[in-house]
């Protein structure tokens, strides 16, 4: 009798919960995805090398603590939950395992975060080979994982809430979802015999067949981040003997945002917005200064050229102006450029978020 009692009292809580964020219009967010929208799960993978725990990261976080995101303090998750009028970014799903049932109940109706900096839309992308070190543990969270952990977390509502005030709690939830990147830099840096064409076209399949899962599990809005200009990376800028850049790999970026667009435009009951990263990052690299942006080519860590040849660590060169730099590190920019970044996204014009923006996505 007690436990049927706690149960109803579960349930009851559970639609109070999930009514008051319905009448605060904050639609839930889910997030999925690479080191972009990394909050920490990496953290949680002991044998990970794809980590980001450890100084200069996380500076202008709160006491300089490095958080575990990829970035000097915090990245575009936080300012897209901001936007939408939470305090904080969702927690990794990680740290919520061992929550209370009601407690990660109560956090699911606001939503999780389940990328993983270095994964991708193929399992295999991030992770290490069994001849290296660390080789065989779990490097990172490929997002086939992270959906299966998604799918975790609606069984759970389901056996709180039911089956139809969960798929009514998820088709207005926000899917967000930031990957590919690390797919094409590792075909393009391979010796794969792949033709671009066939790389993409098989990439463009295998992330088709994740987005039909979420579809099948009830998600219905979805942010799709494309690959930005990847090849101006200063990482990248690196192969070019002038620092350039190297625009044969934001070729591969831009056929996948074709890709994308088309994918999403074939679902029906499916609402979406596809953010043209790579036009957003090319419009900033072009046009720096009204963004505040003075180095749009270097890191703002680091020493050598282009400040990439030696590794992060608290005696490297630490910018002393890193809201005026795009780029944090070798790949991701710096909080000043993430939060240009979630703005665009939640308002910007068609140009750089189409069919509509976020915000517009929210209100769907």
């Amino acid at each position: 009798m007690a436990e049927i009692s706690f149960a109803i009292l579960l349930l009851s809580l559970a639609t109070i919960i999930l009514n008051i964020n319905a009448d605060a219009g904050r639609p839930a967010v889910f997030i999925l995805g690479d080191s972009t929208a990394d909050v920490e799960t990496n953290n949680f993978l002991p044998g990970s090398q794809a980590r980001a725990d450890f100084p200069f990261n996380g500076v202008d976080f709160a006491f300089s603590i490095p958080t575990g995101r990829f970035k000097n303090g915090l990245n575009s998750a936080y300012f897209q939950a901001k936007l939408l009028g939470y305090e904080k970014s969702p927690p990794p799903y990680r740290s919520t395992v061992n929550f209370s049932h009601y407690s990660r109940t109560r956090q699911t109706l606001k939503g999780i975060n389940f990328a993983s900096g270095g994964s991708g839309i193929f399992h295999l992308t991030g992770q290490l080979p069994f001849s290296t070190p660390n080789g065989g543990k779990q490097n990172v969270i490929p997002l086939t994982e992270q959906i299966q952990h998604f799918a975790s977390v609606r069984n759970s509502l389901m056996a709180a809430m039911g089956p139809v005030p969960t798929l009514r709690f998820l088709s207005k939830s926000l899917f967000f979802i930031s990957i590919g990147s690390n797919d094409i830099f590792e075909y393009y840096h391979s010796n794969n015999k792949l033709s671009k064409e066939r790389f993409l076209a098989n990439l463009g399949f295998a992330y088709e067949n994740q987005l039909k899962v979420l579809l099948e599990l009830g998600a219905r809005k979805f942010g799709i981040i494309s690959v930005p200009s990847i090849g101006c990376c200063p990482s990248q800028r690196l192969y070019s003997p002038n620092g350039d850049c190297l625009e044969e790999l934001n070729d591969h970026a831009r056929d996948f945002q074709s890709i994308l667009c088309r994918l999403s435009e074939e679902y029906q009951g499916m609402k979406y917005s596809i953010g043209n990263a790579y036009e957003m990052t090319i419009n900033v690299i072009d046009n720096p200064l009204p963004f505040n942006f003075t180095n749009v080519k270097i890191e703002c860590r680091g020493a050598g050229r282009l400040n990439v040849e030696s590794i992060c660590n608290p005696k490297a060169n630490l910018c002393p102006s890193r809201d005026n730099y795009l780029f944090w590190d070798l790949f991701h920019p710096t909080e000043a450029g993430a939060q240009l970044a979630a703005v665009t996204l939640f308002n910007g014009p068609t140009r750089f978020v189409a069919p509509i923006n976020f915000s517009q996505l929210a209100r769907a």
